[in-house]
C-alpha cells in the first residue's frame, strides 16, 4: 500500500507541473489563434440584415460573455494544471496495475511505453478523426453529438492500441521475428481504427469562408498542447520511477 501511494503521489505532482506546461504552450501558441477566431464571429456577427422593405439595419448585438478573456487565460492554466493533475493519477494507478505486464527491461521504459500508447490511443486516434475547431466554429445544437463521438473515438483509440499490444503478443507464442511481432501488431491497430473511422459519423461544420490557415493553426496548437503534456508526463514520471528505483537500491560496498 505504501509502494502504490508513492507512485500515486509522483504522479500527481508531475500531471501538475506536466499541465502548467502545458497551459503555457496553450497560451502562447494557441490563444493569438482563438482571439483571431473570436474576431471573426464578431465580425459576422456586427453585419447587417435587411427587413421586410429590403432595407439593411444592424443585426442584434449578441450577450455579453459570462466570463471575460482574461477570466478565460487564467482559467486555461486551471483547467490544464487539474487535468494533468487527474491524468498524472490515473496514469499512476494504470502504471502500478499495468508494470508486470508491460514486459519492459526497467519501470521507465514500462512509464514511457504507457504513455505513448496512452498519447497515440487517447489523443492522436481521436484528432485524426475529429480534429477540434475553434470557439468561432460549430453549431450549439450538436454539442452533444460531438461530446459523444469524440469520447467514442477515445475508447476506440484504447481498443486498437490494446489490439495491436495482443496481436504481437500472439505472434510472438509462435517463435516469430522481431520484425513479425511488429506487422502484427501494427496491422491489427489499423484495421481497428480504419473499421472504425468508417463506422462512426462525419462531423464538418467549418464554414467555407472562414480561413483555413488560421483553422489548422488552431488545431496543430491543441495537438502541441497534448503532445507537450504526455510528453512530459511521460519523461517526468519515468525520471521518478527511476529516481525511487535508485533509492530502494541498497548500497553496494567495495573491500
Amino acid at each position: 500500500m505504501r509502494t502504490f501511494g508513492s507512485l500515486l503521489v509522483r504522479g500527481l505532482i508531475v500531471g501538475l507541473f506536466a499541465g502548467l506546461l502545458a497551459g503555457t504552450f496553450a497560451y502562447v501558441t494557441g490563444e493569438p489563434h482563438i482571439d483571431s477566431a473570436i474576431a471573426i464571429e464578431e465580425a459576422a456577427g456586427t453585419a447587417h440584415t435587411h427587413d421586410a422593405n429590403g432595407k439593411a439595419v444592424p443585426a442584434e448585438a449578441e450577450e455579453e460573455p459570462l466570463v471575460s478573456r482574461d477570466g478565460q487565460r487564467f482559467g486555461l492554466f486551471l483547467a490544464t494544471s487539474l487535468y494533468g493533475v487527474a491524468l498524472g493519477g490515473i496514469f499512476a494507478v494504470g502504471f502500478a496495475l499495468l508494470r508486470r505486464r508491460l514486459r519492459t527491461p526497467s519501470d521507465s521504459y514500462a512509464a514511457l511505453g504507457l504513455a505513448a500508447a496512452g498519447y497515440v490511443g487517447i489523443v492522436l486516434v481521436p484528432f485524426l478523426k475529429y480534429p477540434p475547431n475553434p470557439p468561432a466554429v460549430g453549431d450549439p445544437e450538436t454539442i452533444t453529438k460531438r461530446t459523444v463521438t469524440y469520447l467514442l473515438t477515445i475508447v476506440i483509440g484504447l481498443l486498437a492500441v490494446w489490439a495491436g499490444v495482443a496481436a504481437s503478443r500472439w505472434s510472438a507464442r509462435f517463435g516469430s521475428e522481431p520484425w513479425i511481432r511488429l506487422v502484427a501488431g501494427a496491422a491489427a491497430f489499423v484495421v481497428t481504427v480504419v473499421a472504425a473511422y468508417l463506422i462512426l459519423p462525419t462531423i464538418s461544420e467549418v464554414p467555407g469562408s472562414f480561413p483555413a490557415t488560421l483553422l489548422w493553426e488552431f488545431r496543430l496548437a491543441s495537438l502541441g498542447t497534448q503532445t507537450t503534456l504526455w510528453l512530459l508526463l511521460g519523461l517526468g514520471y519515468a525520471a521518478a520511477i527511476d529516481r525511487r528505483t535508485a533509492k530502494a537500491e541498497p548500497e553496494v560496498v567495495v573491500a
